[in-house]
């Protein structure tokens, strides 16, 4: 759902400006069914632009999302601290535009498409080329970011024994718009606390990080998930 809220909000993205953060509540289960998708503009200013976007099925709102879009510009003069550290790509890269199998990486581990193998308590990175989100149209750079972005509580709490959270929300903060058909995931931290967890993690192409994105879940032990036991057409988003 981040994907196709994404590509509505990103209709309300003016001239010269990106979007810098999408936030999404995922408050009631969406069904494989049709839905109705509304959008509207809620500032537009010469530097900030906010777009709100709802969808909806049956006469009730299952979630809602909010788009910044920020005008670009020239960098301040001075030094900032940033982390430095290697964001690991696969050796092969591909550019098949129709979508290829996700690839995954546990620590110091090679890259795998073998779920099984990742089903550990290393950090865990994903690394994908997703296929066109509507059928006949190509897929853009912002709803590969959110798509992906929605993949943050998959790579954070994938542990020994699956994934026991659930994401409610997502949001995803971008400094730019990634770069090509690929783009990682690489978790960054956890923090939990009484069925209650935070996941971080960092967004990056083969040319660097691209932005952030963070979940909130909660506990959803009696229904978790053993990856070990799925296909790759299971990885991707709640």
């Amino acid at each position: 759902m981040a994907g196709m809220l994404a590509r509505e909000l990103e209709t309300h993205c003016p001239e010269g400006f990106i979007p810098a953060r999408l936030t999404v509540d995922l408050y009631q289960p969406v069904d494989n069914a049709a839905f109705d998708l509304r959008s509207t503009v809620v500032r537009r200013g010469s530097r900030i632009t906010v777009a709100d976007a709802a969808l909806s099925q049956d006469g009730q709102q299952r979630v809602r999302a909010t788009a910044v879009f920020l005008t670009t510009g020239t960098e301040p003069p001075g030094q900032l601290w940033s982390r430095d550290e290697p964001l690991p790509v696969p050796p092969q890269e591909s550019a098949v535009p129709g979508g290829t199998p996700p690839l995954f990486k546990s620590g110091d581990r090679d890259w795998s498409e073998d779920f099984a193998a990742n089903q550990n308590a290393d950090r865990k990175i994903s690394w994908q080329n997703l296929p066109p989100l509507v059928a006949g149209e190509p897929i853009t750079g912002f709803q590969r970011a959110a798509i992906l972005g929605d993949s943050t509580n998959h790579v954070c709490h994938w542990g020994t024994e699956g994934a026991g959270y659930i994401n409610a929300d997502v949001t995803v903060a971008l400094s730019r718009l990634p770069i090509g058909c690929e783009l990682g995931l690489r978790a960054d931290n956890t923090i939990a606390s009484a069925g209650v967890s935070i996941g971080s993690a960092t967004l990056y192409d083969r040319t660097g990080p691209v932005g952030t994105s963070v979940v909130s879940t909660l506990s959803n032990a009696r229904r978790q998930i053993d990856f070990a036991a799925t296909t790759s057409a299971a990885f991707g988003g709640e």
